[in-house]
């Protein structure tokens, strides 16, 4: 074992024998089936809102780097055509650089974590990798980095995760569960250089990302009450046939629905709470089209909730692996949620709109919540964020997987790196390819169009501190 004293030598051995189902210098093949990646896009589209779509692909034309964001599904596509390390893990499912981010913990720190969980499936560990590495390499092209500089910052996530996961085999499964990066660590570590200041800024961001800042930008007063602001297309009231008639009658009966799915401490605190407002909400890049609300709870005029209410689908990951256990997708994101990240969200749960039969789960809106823009990195703080982003998602898949094995199999020098980089590379190329293709059928009507932006609107009076009329 190379001087590593693992925990688990059987697992460890595991690992290693894994190398004969499929070598680590074989993870640098990229498989090629002649798909079109607008097939695949359109078929994760049935389950969206027809009519959010030009919002999607608006995004998604914005850059390759977004693409490859809305893009899971194509990629889950591709990694299904190579053979795995049959090394399974409770995996992401999305795991590119922005789905890394800040969260509030109950005890009031501020963590930084995987935090997006939509696509959750047992799954090979490689393959959350292979899409962070090849997300590293389009934001550092992004940026207009060097080529060299893409590759040390590709490289620098890969070695996190090594480093990271051959630590963890050596510790007990407790240490491994109690493990999470504090924000402040990864500011320090970005104290230098160009990213220090965008990175302070957003760490300041999330701390200030509460409830009562959440209610002072998305409400305001109406008739003498409070009520979610319109902001169309991003929040917008929505009563019409086209959203399968979801009223207050139906938002409450769901709250309802969501309440047994807590645990019993959290169902007390959720009774504090009294129904409000709720309004549709559009979301990210990849989720634009998932109907997704905001609801609007308060305790006292001045106290106020705001909970997220997504809905949950099939996996892409789902079409090629074993599906879920679970029959309510949004329990398959919550329960996956839980075992992947560190301190999740106090007010987890999920339901299924007794109407139309949507699978959702149900979050806190804002809670400390926060993300890097890493299009404001420098090269020497792209790397050393790739790199705790490796780290992070190392301990993600050590909960549910067995580090052992995991690093039996990718053993302690880079020769796994240096794979998984180059299948970055090209999976990189691929992408900006596809994208191309994109770009043109969006031009070419074939794909939806970009939407008419919305006149100019005058601004309501934002919440001041109490829901009170």
């Amino acid at each position: 074992m190379g001087g590593l004293t693992v925990v688990s030598p059987v697992g460890y051995e595991l690992g290693r024998n894994a190398r004969s189902r499929v070598s680590r210098s074989a993870q640098a093949e990229l498989a090629d089936d002649g798909r079109n990646p607008l097939t695949l896009l359109a078929a994760a589209d049935e389950q969206r809102l027809p009519e959010l779509l030009p919002l999607r692909y608006e995004r998604m034309v914005a850059s390759p780097f977004s693409f490859f964001r809305g893009a899971a599904t194509v990629m889950a596509h591709d990694l299904a055509l190579h053979p795995h390390s049959g090394l399974f893990v409770q995996a992401g499912g999305n795991a590119h650089l922005q789905n890394f981010g800040m969260s509030g913990t109950p005890d009031r720190r501020l963590v930084f974590d995987l935090n997006d969980f939509d696509e959750t499936l047992e799954a090979p560990f490689e393959w959350d990798l292979k899409r962070l590495v090849s997300s590293v390499i389009l934001a550092a092209r992004a940026n207009r980095f060097k080529n060299g500089e893409a590759t040390t910052a590709a490289a620098s996530a890969a070695a996190g995760y090594r480093d990271a996961m051959n630590d963890y085999a050596t510790q007990r499964a407790l240490e491994v569960w109690y493990d999470r990066i504090e924000v402040d660590d990864l500011a320090q570590l970005l104290k230098r250089g160009r990213s220090s200041v965008p990175t302070l800024q957003a760490v300041e961001k999330a701390r200030s990302r509460d409830h009562i800042s959440a209610a002072a930008k998305l409400t305001e007063r109406v008739n003498g009450g409070w009520r979610l602001r319109e902001d169309p297309p991003l929040l917008t009231h929505v009563t019409d046939s086209s959203d399968e008639g979801m009223d207050e009658e139906l938002v409450r009966r769901c709250i309802r629905e969501y309440r047994q799915t807590l645990p019993a401490d959290r169902r007390v605190l959720l009774d504090r709470y009294t129904f409000v407002d709720f309004a549709r909400k559009v979301v990210g890049v990849g989720s634009v089209g998932s109907r997704c609300w905001v609801v609007l709870l308060a305790a006292s005029p001045n106290d106020p909730l705001l909970l997220q209410v997504k809905e949950a689908g099939q996996s892409v990951l789902e079409w090629h692996l074993t599906p879920s256990p679970y029959r309510n997708a949004g329990q398959r994101v919550v329960e996956g949620q839980r075992l992947i990240q560190a301190a999740p969200d106090v007010l987890l749960g999920w339901f299924r709109d007794p109407a139309a039969g949507h699978d959702y789960y149900v979050r806190q809106l804002w809670d400390a919540k926060g993300s890097f823009d890493t299009s404001t990195f420098d090269a020497p703080g792209l790397a050393k964020y790739a790199r705790l982003c490796g780290r992070v998602l190392a301990r993600a898949h050590a909960r549910s997987g067995d580090p052992a094995a995991i690093a039996g199999y990718i053993g302690q020098n880079d020769r796994f790196d240096r794979s998984v980089v180059k299948f970055g590379q090209q999976y990189a190329d691929r992408t900006e390819t596809d994208y191309a293709v994109l770009v043109e059928a969006v031009k070419s009507g074939a794909m939806p169009a970009p939407r008419v932006p919305a006149p100019p609107r005058a601004e309501p009076r934002p919440f001041n501190g109490s829901l009170r009329a």
